[in-house]
């Protein structure tokens, strides 16, 4: 199996230049041909055979570059995904110019909340998606109806924020790490809140049980963590009704909030607020991998095999798993 990339740059409408471009990179399943643009031009075909391809858009923590995640992407493309990444600079806060994955903040305020997308690059990746399935290394090989959102940190809660079919009907699933719902109380929310996801969809929270950004970002939302899993836990508990047995809570023994980055970025700001990881990062990695694999198998690829190994990680993985759920 090879995987290859391929590179574009996409339009953020409303978006103000210079800071009003995407750029993505696309990590495919690929079969080497020997042809002329492959040995000249680097243009590797996509391995058809494999398709249609569903498709994951990953959204990026806040300064945390795509090829931090690129060790995931290169995973899911082996098991015969499309993988989505992009950069994005930007105004993330007023005043705060910073790699983004992009938070549309007025659907975040109380009166809007729950009405639209969290995810403003979203719309501009899927035009991006449309238009590499006419024409390309990926013209007619994508499958759009089956696309999943996934993220790390901010980019990980605009993901399961935005996975709703109400909003975008080709979305059929999300999965994140390190990631909650909680609402922050300089936008009017009282302290402790949990906001409830739209629950329409498949979905899986990972979390970990030293992530010292989430337990020292605690006073943005008015409250002291017990752990620095609370937030995650009570936003599977909390901010889904579930019923449907397809959504899952994972939290990694000994995972901090930066176990789904490799490698590691230590020029940025964030990974000082972190605690340290105490049990084998590959090992948390590997982990990681095998749920969000068999989450997307069982419920976007409905492979009713991938269920049972899904639900039996707790034993597999013993000392890794500190808590796993499904309702």
């Amino acid at each position: 199996m090879s995987v290859r990339a391929l590179f574009d740059a996409v339009k953020v409408e409303g978006a103000i230049a210079p800071y009003d471009t995407l750029h993505l990179k696309v990590i495919y399943p690929a079969q080497m041909s020997g042809s002329e643009a492959e040995q000249n031009l680097g243009i590797v075909p996509a391995d058809g055979a494999q398709a249609p391809f569903p498709v994951v858009v990953f959204f990026n923590g806040i300064n945390c570059a795509p090829d931090v995640y690129q060790w995931l992407a290169i995973a899911l493309a082996e098991r015969g995904w499309v993988v989505v990444t992009y950069s994005w600079v930007a105004e993330n806060l007023p005043g705060m110019i910073a790699l983004t994955p992009g938070v549309d903040l007025k659907m975040w305020m109380p009166d809007t909340y729950g009405t639209g997308a969290t995810a403003s690059a979203l719309p501009s990746v899927l035009a991006a998606l449309e238009r590499m399935q006419q024409s390309g290394v990926l013209a007619g090989l994508l499958d759009l109806d089956r696309i999943v959102l996934g993220g790390h940190s901010a980019g990980g809660r605009v993901a399961i924020e935005s996975a709703s079919p109400q909003f975008f009907p080709q979305v059929k699933g999300a999965f994140a790490f390190a990631a909650h719902s909680a609402g922050v109380t300089q936008l009017g929310y009282p302290a402790g809140t949990i906001l409830p996801l739209p629950d329409a969809l498949p979905l899986l929270l990972i979390g970990g049980t030293c992530d010292g950004v989430i337990a020292q970002s605690s006073f943005r939302y008015g409250v002291t963590w017990e752990q620095p899993t609370t937030p995650v836990l009570r936003t599977f508990e909390e901010g889904i009704a579930g019923g449907r047995n397809d959504s899952y809570l994972l939290l990694l023994e000994g995972a901090n909030h930066f176990a789904i980055a490799h490698p590691k970025d230590p020029t940025e700001r964030r990974p000082v607020l972190d605690f340290p990881a105490t049990q084998p990062e590959e090992e948390l990695r590997r982990v990681m991998l095998e749920a969000i694999a068999l989450f997307l198998d069982a419920h976007i690829r409905k492979q009713p095999e991938a269920l049972k190994p899904l639900q039996k990680l707790p034993d597999d993985k013993g000392a890794l798993v500190a808590a796993f759920a499904c309702k």
